[in-house]
């Protein structure tokens, strides 16, 4: 996955369509990413002692990778990612709009 933990991106479909967040987790197995303030769903929990009332948790879930994209750093618009090989022989994450360094 060319998408990592802590990249700003922005929502491309559905319900949160258009929101940007941080990238708080990566499953690349899955596919996946969870984002910061996207997607939230409430969780009940139950109390833990006797007399205490219980609480609802709201948390980020899962969504594909494919509904979100990098935020460009330099325009702070969404763009594609490609990879660039340097002199030293290191990889580097390239924003194709702008041509810089992510």
């Amino acid at each position: 996955m060319k998408i990592k933990k802590g990249d700003t991106v922005k929502v491309l479909s559905g319900k949160d369509r258009g929101k940007t967040g941080k990238i708080l987790a990566v499953h690349p197995g899955l596919d996946k990413v969870v984002v910061e303030n996207v997607n939230l769903h409430t969780r009940f929990e139950r109390s833990r002692k006797a007399g205490q009332p219980g609480s609802r948790v709201t948390m980020p879930s899962p969504l594909h990778a494919s509904k979100v994209q990098l935020v460009d750093p330099s325009s702070g618009k969404p763009t594609r990612l490609g990879y660039k090989v340097l002199e030293n022989g290191n990889k580097q994450r390239v924003a194709r709009k702008s041509g810089q360094a992510v």
